[in-house]
């Protein structure tokens, strides 16, 4: 499987809503194809512990499983790959560290797409597309991701505020795939929650393929 389709929905932890290893087991369950541990201002020590029984959660599913922003969790985890953000470490000094992880961005402009691509990147995380409860980052819309797919070679996984009822509308703009934190990991179930996002996405993409 090429990692755009393993990019096709990606679901981030939260801890304001709960335990991250509970979210993103139910999440696995439900059949998310990649998970994101984020947790911030957490100790060292924690954060690993958390990082490896995620490691293993998602190796039993045979799912994608980064680590945001911190490079050295992600190896001494055994993680897939590292989200790195715009603050975070340059994508090529994370690549000359861990050559073998794959490396997300997180780009708000196609200049940055590009930037990113050409240090190193392997996928881009574009947004926020709409407003998101859980970062206050500016907006990039429809047209912005659009543009940004337009000039990116590598996937393209689109975030910020995307419900079930913006799946299709967001993947016809260009993204490869979809990651969502609060309407999946912040709801009563996640499980559940997960697959009607799965649901949704497998749909568009099938009926792409009926339409070429």
């Amino acid at each position: 499987m090429d990692l755009a389709s393993r990019l096709r929905l990606y679901v981030i932890s939260e801890p304001r809503c709960g335990d991250p290893v509970f979210q993103l087991e139910h999440a696995l369950e439900g059949g998310a194809t990649a998970v994101q541990l984020r947790m911030k201002g957490v100790p060292d020590r924690e954060l690993l512990e958390v990082a490896r029984r995620v490691r293993k959660i998602a190796e039993e599913y045979g799912a994608l499983f980064v680590v945001n922003d911190r490079v050295d969790i992600a190896l001494a985890s055994n993680a897939d790959g590292v989200h790195l953000g715009r603050e975070d470490i340059p994508v090529e000094v994370a690549r000359e560290i861990a050559p073998e992880l794959i490396i997300g961005r997180t780009v708000r402009t196609a200049d940055e797409a590009i930037r990113a691509e050409e240090q190193g990147a392997d996928y881009l995380g574009a947004g926020s597309v709409y407003p998101s409860k859980t970062k206050n980052a500016p907006l990039i819309g429809l047209e912005g991701l659009s543009t940004i797919k337009k000039f990116s070679r590598i996937p393209v996984v689109a975030i910020g505020g995307i419900v079930l009822e913006k799946v299709d509308e967001v993947l016809s703009a260009g993204a490869d795939g979809i990651a969502v934190v609060s309407a999946v990991v912040c709801t009563e179930d996640i499980e559940e929650s997960t697959r009607a996002f799965f649901r949704k996405i497998e749909g568009h993409f099938r009926f792409s393929r009926r339409g070429t």
